[in-house]
């Protein structure tokens, strides 16, 4: 779809990171955008700056795995904006699991997939149906990762498999899309090809009570920049993608209708072929037998 100035988008996840960024693009080309997060302070801040910059936005605080808290976003960018062609559902958070995937505390699983999961169908739910009704042009992105997506990261397993099911939900939803001739197209974002900083590894800092953490957290690393540090110390070098790049693929594919919005990578196209190989052989998935789990 063609992207155009006083088209609207709704952004989760949009105070920091990628969703910021994604913002920041999409007002840069003129529409006007609704942030929703569920970080207050953060989401204020970026408010006033896109404002300031003469962006056209409004904000919520939404818990994305809340369904009825995605139900009044609806509701309130419908009320504030008449429509809405673009959704992205970005909202995410790393579960904080620890161990091997039998010792995993059930919260972790729990959280994840509250965020990561009915986050992104419960926006699903809450905009598509008006969007198809609507009869404009439309596109919902929706964000997994390459640690689940493209080949399962065992040293992050419930992460991994909740962006798993963020793939095989646009799946559907682009079939169901396409069933219905809904001028709304999907696409599924993997971000990268390198690692991106983001508030993920400071998830915990917005886990609700209910879903506490049982026992105390072992890892060493309570923020990116003490496990970038240790391994710099260690001599392995990291890279980083930034998120501008990831907003710019993000508006590159949805005016190329583009369903995966998978940035090119050796490493990447090297993991997907080992697993559709293994796959095709009925043979067992060497392809993780290299990660290091200890």
């Amino acid at each position: 779809m063609d992207l155009a100035e006083g088209q609207v988008a709704v952004v989760t996840g949009a105070a920091s990171g990628i969703g910021l960024a994604m913002v920041r693009r999409f007002a840069a080309e003129g529409l006007k955008v609704v942030l929703a997060d569920v970080e207050e302070g953060a989401l204020e801040k970026a408010v006033a700056g896109l404002r300031a910059d003469g962006a056209d936005v409004h904000a919520r605080v939404v818990d994305v795995g809340e369904r009825e808290q995605v139900l009044e976003l609806a509701d309130f960018a419908y009320e504030t904006y008449g429509a809405v062609h673009v959704l992205c559902n970005n909202a995410g958070v790393g579960s904080g699991a620890e161990g091997r995937m039998w010792e995993h505390e059930p919260n972790d699983w729990k959280w994840a997939f509250a965020v990561n999961v009915w986050g992104v169908f419960h926006g699903i739910q809450a905009f598509v149906p008006r969007m198809i009704t609507s009869g404009r042009p439309g596109h919902v992105v929706n964000t997994s990762s390459g640690d689940g997506g493209i080949a399962p990261l065992p040293t992050a397993s419930v992460y991994a498999v909740t962006k798993a099911a963020v793939v095989t939900m646009t799946e559907s939803l682009y079939a169901h899309l396409n069933a219905e001739h809904a001028r709304v197209g999907a696409s599924v974002l993997f971000p990268g090809p390198h690692m991106l900083r983001t508030g993920l590894w400071e998830s915990h800092r917005n886990r609700p009570d209910r879903y506490a953490k049982e026992r105390p957290r072992r890892t060493p690393y309570r923020s990116l920049d003490q496990w970038e540090a240790a391994m710099k110390e260690a001599g392995r070098e990291v890279q980083f993608t930034p998120v501008e790049e990831v907003a710019e693929a993000v508006v590159d594919g949805i005016r190329a209708d583009r369903f995966w919005m998978l940035p090119p990578s050796e490493h990447s196209d090297a993991q997907i072929r080992a697993r559709a190989q293994s796959m095709l052989d009925r043979a067992n998935p060497s392809y993780l037998e290299s990660f290091i789990l200890d």
